[in-house]
């Protein structure tokens, strides 16, 4: 499926292609990844959540991103906007393969997909929902101007202790920006 694409200084954001699998599949078979987002999966069970995300796009018209290195083309994530049914609010949320924690990618692709949520889904309020004991995803969430708003459960089959939602508004979010020089 075609959809937007997404530049920053450092990355390119698009929805998934199919190329994107063998990628995918390591990222989401990585322990250390898969601590906070309900365990290590299988190959079938990655193949079953790209196929999730790209139907996404299909039906939607919007979902997670593929996070890409500009200057590499290497396949470093999945980062954007996602709303299952029952899910706590309108999120944007990330997850990154190891090799890429610790460089401010996360933020980067966070911020470039919350002006597109902001911008072109008309979302008021942008949420993160984050494991209390994610200290590496809350540091992101305090980067992006967010801030603690509620704790939830997420919805099933997702079995995880209560959550925090972390999240902006919309004019949170483009006070922020404009104190950045952004827009």
């Amino acid at each position: 499926m075609e959809g937007p694409r997404l530049e920053t200084a450092r990355l390119v954001l698009r929805p998934p292609v199919l190329d994107d699998f063998d990628a995918w599949a390591a990222f989401s078979a990585d322990e250390r990844v898969g601590r906070y987002l309900g365990g290590a999966q299988a190959r079938p069970t990655a193949w079953r959540g790209l196929m999730t995300v790209a139907g996404a796009w299909s039906l939607a018209g919007y979902a997670m991103f593929s996070v890409l290195e500009k200057t590499t083309g290497r396949w470093i994530g999945r980062v954007g906007p996602w709303k299952p049914e029952g899910w706590p609010g309108c999120e944007v949320g990330w997850g990154l393969i190891p090799e890429a924690w610790g460089h401010g990618y996360a933020v980067e692709a966070a911020t470039a997909s919350m002006d597109w949520a902001f911008e072109h889904l008309g979302w008021e309020e942008i949420v993160h929902t984050i494991d209390p004991a994610n200290e590496a995803s809350r540091w992101v969430a305090r980067k992006l101007g967010s801030s603690v708003l509620r704790t939830a459960f997420l919805p099933p089959p997702i079995e995880a202790p209560e959550i925090d939602v972390w999240g902006q508004t919309r004019g949170e979010w483009a006070l922020r920006r404009r104190r950045q020089g952004a827009r």
